[in-house]
């Protein structure tokens, strides 16, 4: 059986260790386990741990050091041969030991030479379990000698000929780097053309002129030495055909010339390498270098291409112009025939490279130490390859095993050995060494024959805390040969735990792949083998999660302004999390402008560093969460500069700008404007708009400006401050490209044209000396036109001209340099006058009792005068066919635009006279009017009665009073009263109805129920029909027999409707006496109102007339003004004492008519109730009317409310 020792684990939180980490590192443990009580009472053979490399190349100029370090127990010593026999280091002053080590340090400083110290060397570290040996460690010194002297002749060739000069570096240890400088130590430029080879040589494929220089020096730098070495400048002059033969015929004689090739165009050939095939071999796992440098005129090209494959992609790196083909790391699979083409335009060559790669020995299983209990069996292999194959030989404490003591227990099968029931007499360390010709490996593995009880090395009573849904490990480092047995439990009865749930490590570890919170508990880990048994308990507490559940949002903000993100937090009640804010990826800047708080980060003034992403990362000591969101910085742009005037010609100009920094948002636009100077100084207009990818504009200018430009750009945060200035730029005069706008003729007198237009500014005017042209004729003439030049002014009068006739008008600009184009004429008019004719043939129509329609002639356009704005309508009352009762009324105005003829009267008062006349208006007013005509309304619905009172209520009857209505419209003929009961549950009995003649006002219904409430229904009527009702409610009094509880009506508050009280006396004279008080109250209030209230609102009498109100009296002459009109019974100030009609009065719309065809503009409208606001004159007219308005008794609600 093999035995395997366990190490001691360090534990690490299980949410935060990888498993397959823990796994590799689990299966690659294979020593004994560090922990020092194990290791003071084991023994172990030696381990060589640190040694030199193979190939030792030292600094001669530095003390010599060998390293050679080792483990065991007991400690090993250190022994050395060198060149195959003991160096006895006790003999050589020069030579000691590290104390404790096997390193040897060869003190050259002081004395002695590196040379004598050169070999190969050996270290031995052995203990009473065995010997372990080092690689033979190959020491020599490094060299790096200098150039041999050699007379380097001067080199003149002919332009476009090939060249290469060597280099031929001494060679020296470790080889040294080639490079070509000059005089100046600057490195040489190379090109496709000029290049350095692998070798060291400058190759030219041809030389130039250029190339002459008398510097060529190849410097060879030995880095081990830190030395460098220079070979002798070489020179070179390229020179024409010319040339050339006059430096032969002169230096023949010491001068080297170069001429085999030809100055002419030709193919390529190669330099290097020579012929159409080579050989490369490499060894496996180094760097393929290929190379091929041609020379040719043109310079030719380098392809490289591998026959039958392709070149690896991700090894394959070309360098020094594709001339040198490089592919790492080589295996076997590279081998193969490369090819390399040089082509110009003349031709091509081509060369192949057949690649062989060869390998030193490599490792396929190298072995591996064995820790055995005394009777198990194991083996050691031993498997290498190579190219060509390695052999395997076997060596035992440093000895071949071919002579060394004999193992019963051991047998040697080619690379394996094979070890059954071994005692510890069997320990040892045994070396594999695999070789071929291209090197070897060396390796030591040592046997340990152990017996050992099971221990467990994990600390007791460990505590494990886990995050919950992660996988838990939970340590059981254990030691025992033979291998112990492991297995787990949890809790103090619990049975072995199985690996359907968990997973059971072979170093002891138990693994819960999901914990979850019913996984917290004690387990405990029981290792055993046949010579004992060994237990440890560990505990177990799974944690809650750390999330953050609100993350940080993106956010842009504008420079300057402030931003705050938000971290929120929830964790595991046990563990204290710690909030830490990065930006990107690092520390928050060291600035008071950021400020946190347990959930926030704020950013006070930002500036355009802050922006980035941040990060929210919460840490507790078991696992962390993080949330990251980026701000950007935006803001308005910054100003363009550099502005630039290019292209500049009379009319146009080409401006350039340079951007400034878009500030993290795109420029969308470019905003131009100008300035000039010359005629609005300090004011910049804007002049146009480009693209924000745009940084040129082509600008149109206009003469005799001094302009300058600025430029703003604009990006979705707004518009940047101005650029500076440009330069001035002033344009040439020319005469004015347009004319005035605006130009009109209107006269404002019968007898003048006053010409206005709109003049041209300074920007305008092309020039100096803007002056206008102003020219007019009549339209309607054959006379000349007459022209006059005018200062910078805006206006011109022509005096004596006829009365409103139209004239042709034009107004031309002018400068010192000229006249602007031709205008165009317009047409305007001299002065208007009053209209001299009145309408004629005025004829009404009578539509309904509130609409008449009016028709007229139209008057002759000459005797218009002036601009015909429409007509006038001038209508009033005149009588009403009922009363005659004289009122001071106001006429009332409708115009109509235009050339209409006809036009509707609406809001008339029905059963009235009227009487109208119509006038012609223009600009100047109104002609004379036409004679006046009459017309008659015919009768319309009354509108509702003016009040409706309910008084003397009793058991079984009730009392109406009523005042007519205040529009009869007509003759009344009778009343109509509807009524009905109302019972407990407000629902309505049978209606009863009942007329009553027109001349009464009071009416009482008998034979009522007492204590019931009833409601009315009241309205007057004429011939055409029923008017609008009026509504009111009642209630009869209660039986004094019976416990009713209702007190009489409330008649002081206008409404006759009892309410419900709590009864306050069982007692008939209390209710007699209550009934009392209330009628002497009523009586009271009435008395009182008719005092007050003497002769109404309007009565029906003489003395009104002869002692007229001076509240009422008409409009003077001299406010003649149009106004609203309104209807003078609705509006007409009330007499002292009055009241508005209380909130049961019910008025009736005069009239329902349309309104089409009525007046138009704002001489006509609706008011609120539906009446018709007209245009009416200015004049309040002292004239007989008639009307039908009846006067208005006032009720007693009213005067309650005058009382109160």
């Amino acid at each position: 059986m093999q035995l395997k020792i366990m190490p001691k684990k360090k534990h690490l939180s299980a949410g935060g260790v990888p498993l397959i980490l823990f796994l590799c590192q689990m299966i690659s443990a294979l020593d004994v386990p560090l922990d020092p009580k194990l290791l003071h009472d084991l023994v172990q053979p030696p381990t060589i741990t640190q040694q030199s490399p193979k190939d030792y190349i030292i600094d001669p100029r530095e003390n010599i050091v060998i390293q050679c370090e080792a483990k065991g127990k007991p400690p090993p010593s250190f022994s050395w041969t060198r060149n195959g026999t003991h160096f006895d280091i006790d003999k050589d002053p020069l030579v000691t030991m590290k104390p404790g080590s096997g390193t040897l340090v060869i003190n050259i400083m002081s004395e002695g030479k590196a040379e004598t110290y050169e070999g190969v060397y050996q270290c031995t570290a052995r203990n009473e379990r065995g010997a372990a040996v080092s690689n033979n460690i190959v020491v020599r010194p490094s060299r790096s000698p200098l150039w041999t002297k050699e007379r380097l002749e001067p080199i003149v060739l002919q332009n476009g000929q090939s060249l290469v000069l060597p280099c031929r570096p001494p060679i020296g240890l470790p080889p040294a780097i080639i490079f070509w400088m000059d005089n100046s130590f600057q490195r040489l430029p190379q090109s496709e053309r000029v290049s350095q080879g692998l070798n060291g040589d400058l190759y030219f494929s041809n030389v130039l002129p250029e190339d002459t220089r008398e510097d060529y020096i190849c410097y060879a730098r030995f880095n081990h030495t830190q030395t460098i070495q220079q070979k002798q400048p070489i020179s070179l002059k390229v020179i024409s055909v010319d040339e050339l033969n006059d430096t032969i015929a002169a230096n023949l004689s010491d001068t080297e010339f170069y001429g085999a090739k030809s100055s002419k165009e030709r193919p390529p050939t190669f330099l290097t390498p020579e012929g159409n095939e080579s050989h490369k071999e490499e060894l496996r796992g180094n760097v393929l270098s290929l190379e091929c440098i041609a020379e040719g005129l043109p310079t030719p090209i380098i392809y490289w291409i591998k026959e039958d494959g392709m070149l690896p992609a991700n090894r394959t790196f070309y360098r020094n112009f594709k001339k040198t083909l490089q592919i790492t790391h080589v295996s076997e699979a590279d081998s193969g025939n490369y090819q390399c083409i040089a082509k110009n335009a003349l031709g091509a060559v081509h060369h192949t490279i057949s690649v062989t790669v060869k390998a030193a020995p490599y490792w396929i299983v190298a072995p591996q130490n064995l820790v055995l209990s005394p009777g198990e069996n194991g083996t050691l292999i031993c498997r290498a390859n190579g190219n060509p194959k390695p052999r395997i030989s076997w060596l035992t404490n440093g000895v071949p095993i071919e002579i060394a003591l004999d193992d019963p227990s051991r047998k040697i099968d080619g690379d394996t050995i094979i070890f059954s029931n071994v005692q510890e007499s069997s320990s040892a360390v045994y070396q594999c060494n695999a070789s071929n010709k291209y090197g070897y490996l060396l390796a030591n593995a040592f046997v340990n024959v152990l017996a050992e009880p099971p221990r467990i090395l994990t600390s007791a009573n460990t505590l494990y805390q886990v995050i919950a849904n992660r996988p838990a490990l939970l340590d059981c480092a254990f030691f025992g040969s033979p291998m112990p047995t492991i297995e787990w439990f949890k809790g103090t009865k619990g049975s072995a735990l199985h690996e359907d749930i968990y997973v059971l490590h072979d170093n002891g570890t138990l693994e819960i792949p999901v914990a979850q919170k019913d996984s917290t508990g004690t387990y405990t880990c029981v290792a055993r083998n046949k010579l004992g048994m060994a237990k440890n308990e560990v505990h177990l507490e799974i944690k809650d999660p750390t999330r953050i559940i609100k993350q940080p949002e993106y956010a842009v903000v504008q420079r300057g302004s402030k931003v705050s993100f938000e971290c929120r937090v929830k964790h595991d009640h046990t563990l204290i999390p710690t909030i830490m804010w990065l930006k990107d990826n690092g520390e928050l800047p060291n600035d008071e402008r950021f400020s946190t708080d347990k959930d926030h980060l704020v950013v006070s003034d930002v500036k355009d560093d802050d922006g980035g992403t941040y990060t929210c990362t919460a840490n507790t000591t078991l696992d962390s969460a993080s949330a990251s969101a980026v701000l950007r910085v935006v803001d308005v742009p910054n100003p363009p500069f550099d502005l630039e005037l290019t292209n500049q010609l009379d009319k146009s100009v080409q401006l350039t700008w340079t951007p400034g920094d878009d500030n993290n948002s795109p420029i969308t636009k470019f905003i131009i404007e100008y300035e000039d100077a010359m005629h609005d100084a300090g004011l910049w207009r804007h002049q146009a708009e480009v693209s924000g990818t745009q940084t040129t504009a082509q600008l149109k200018l206009s003469p005799y400006v001094n302009y300058s430009f600025r430029v703003m750009a604009e990006n979705s945060i707004g518009r940047s401050m101005p650029s500076e200035a440009s330069e001035q730029y002033l344009t040439k005069a020319a005469e004015p490209d347009q004319n005035p706008m605006a130009v009109e003729g209107l006269g404002t007198e019968p007898d003048n044209l006053v010409i206005t237009w709109k003049p041209l500014n300074g920007f305008q005017s092309n020039g100096p000396g803007l002056q206008y042209k102003v020219s007019w004729r009549q339209k309607d003439g054959d006379d000349e036109w007459t022209s006059v030049v005018v200062a910078n002014v805006s206006k011109y009068i022509v005096s004596g001209t006829p009365t409103f006739v139209p004239y042709l008008i034009k107004v031309q600009a002018l400068n010192d340099v000229g006249f602007a184009p031709e205008p165009a004429a317009v047409m305007g008019h001299s002065g208007e006058d009053l209209p001299m004719v009145a309408p004629g043939n005025v004829r009404v129509s009578v539509v309904n009792s509130t609409l008449a329609e009016v028709h007229w002639d139209p008057v002759p356009p000459k005797s218009v005068r002036g601009h015909l704005q429409g007509y006038r309508i001038y209508y009033w009352k005149t009588q009403s066919s009922s009363k005659r009762n004289r009122r001071h009324i106001e006429k009332k105005i409708l115009t109509f635009q235009g050339t209409k003829t006809h036009g509707m009267l609406p809001g008339l008062q029905p059963y009235s006279h009227y009487a109208l006349n119509v006038r012609v208006v223009n600009g100047k007013g109104e002609g004379p009017a036409s004679t006046d005509r009459g017309f008659h309304t015919p009768e319309g619905v009354p509108s509702a009665p003016s009040s409706l009172k309910i008084v003397n209520p009793t058991l079984d009857s009730l009392t109406l009073e009523w005042d007519p209505p205040s529009h009869p419209n007509g003759i009344l003929t009778e009343y109509i009263l509807q009524y009905q009961p109302i019972n407990s549950t407000h629902e309505l009995g049978p209606l009863v109805d009942l007329k009553i003649p027109a001349n009464k006002t009071r009416w009482t219904l008998k034979n009522l129920n007492f204590s019931t409430r009833y409601k009315f229904y009241f309205y007057a009527q004429t011939s055409v029909g029923p008017g609008s009702q009026i509504t009111e409610e009642a209630i009869t009094t209660v039986d004094e027999g019976k416990k009713a509880g209702i007190p009489p009506p409330d008649v002081g508050a206008g409404k006759a409707m009892a309410s419900r009280q709590v009864d306050i006396a069982t007692q008939g004279w209390f209710i007699g006496l209550m009934c009392a008080v209330a009628l002497l109250i009523l009586i009271l209030l009435i008395v009182c109102f008719i005092r007050r209230n003497k002769g109404g609102k309007y009565p029906v009498k003489e003395k009104e007339d002869a002692h007229a109100d001076p509240e009422i009296q008409p409009m003077k002459e001299d406010d003649g003004t149009f106004g609203e009109y309104s209807d003078a019974e609705d509006h007409k100030p009330l007499k002292k004492g009055s009241r508005t009609p209380s909130d049961r009065t019910v008025k009736k719309e005069d009239s329902d008519d349309s309104l089409v065809d009525y007046g138009e503009g704002v001489n006509g409208q609706f008011n609120e109730d539906g009446s018709f606001i007209g245009q009416y004159s200015g004049k309040k007219e002292k004239e007989p009317a008639e009307g039908n308005e009846s006067s208005e008794a006032p009720s007693p609600v009213n005067a309650m409310n005058s009382f109160v």
